[in-house]
């Protein structure tokens, strides 16, 4: 972190470290939940290192759409290593302290993998566009150094993302309560310990936050407008069901993504909807990041004959 960016983090705050309440503050659920959350994490990071390694060790999975879901891959595997192990740990000590440093640092990263996620979900929409509606030029448009300038994009916009949003953060004053009801350091949550006034930031960020997604959606939205279009003058029911099960998997990953995001960033206005916003928060920061190699293995016919292959190379 930049020299100037921990002198204004020690000028402007007399708060040096913040407890996190975590997600229920019941003695009797911490246990099952501690055991809950660690299968969570084991299948995370198995499920999305195993289909890295699928993509990588099998030619057949060498082409776009492929490199797009290793890169989803990726960012589910880094963004779920941000906030768990704090989590886990929270429900076996008796106080879950983080540093002031180590709360801007995870709530950096985890906005740097959330927007790139979502910008990665963007791409592979306009890559399944192409697929569908420009078949014959699929190759030229989106060749490899097409495909690595769009990933390029993806994380150079999730970061200056990120740096435009924990900048804001560090500015703030935190004089007062430094327990922060949630289980990870985000925005909103923070935003309510700040001793100073948080409506320009807030402000800024919802508008910066709102065009983001806007944008996004909207590229999704005409990307599958297109195909939709396409797929109806298909004239082969096999050319529809093609299409539909390419399509299948990227639909159910941006309906998780988006929804579960959507409903844990709603702005809480009361102490109960701040409790809703924590559990919609779980299924937004550890079922999508589970689920996503699962969806993307258990449906695609690419994936299974790869792991096929896969398992006769180890067994031989």
């Amino acid at each position: 972190m930049p020299l100037n960016a921990q002198k204004t983090m020690e000028n402007d705050s007399s708060v040096s470290e913040f407890i996190l309440m975590g997600l229920t503050d019941q003695p009797e659920l911490q246990l099952p939940l501690f055991v809950l959350f660690l299968v969570n994490y084991t299948v995370t990071v198995m499920g999305n290192l195993s289909l890295m390694n699928l993509i990588c060790l099998n030619s057949n999975l060498h082409t776009p759409m492929y490199f797009f879901i290793f890169n989803l891959s990726f960012i589910d595997f880094c963004y779920s290593m941000v906030f768990t192990p704090k989590m886990l740990m929270g429900f076996v000590v008796e106080k879950n302290i983080i540093s002031f440093r180590g709360c801007m640092t995870q709530l950096f990263f985890f906005l740097f993998f959330v927007n790139s996620e979502s910008y990665v979900l963007t791409a592979m929409a306009y890559d399944r566009y192409v697929a569908i509606c420009q078949p014959l030029l699929y190759k030229a448009v989106m060749s490899p150094g097409i495909c690595f300038l769009l990933i390029f994009c993806t994380y150079l916009m999730g970061l200056v993302s990120a740096l435009f949003h924990t900048g804001f953060m560090i500015r703030l004053n935190f004089c007062d309560s430094n327990v922060i009801n949630h289980y990870m350091c985000d925005i909103f949550p923070l935003f309510r310990l700040s001793c100073s006034s948080t409506y320009l930031t807030e402000l800024v960020s919802s508008a910066v936050v709102g065009t983001a997604i806007i944008l996004c959606c909207l590229i999704i939205l005409i990307s599958y407008g297109m195909i939709l279009y396409n797929i109806i003058h298909m004239s082969s029911g096999k050319g529809w069901s093609k299409a539909l099960g390419t399509c299948g998997s990227h639909i159910i990953t941006v309906s998780l993504f988006y929804v579960t995001g959507m409903l844990a960033y709603v702005k809480p206005s009361s102490a109960e909807t701040v409790g809703q916003g924590k559990i919609f928060s779980v299924f937004y920061t550890f079922l999508v990041p589970m689920l996503n190699p699962l969806i993307y293995s258990l449906r695609n016919k690419d994936v299974k004959l790869a792991v096929k292959k896969t398992w006769k190379r180890l067994t031989c």
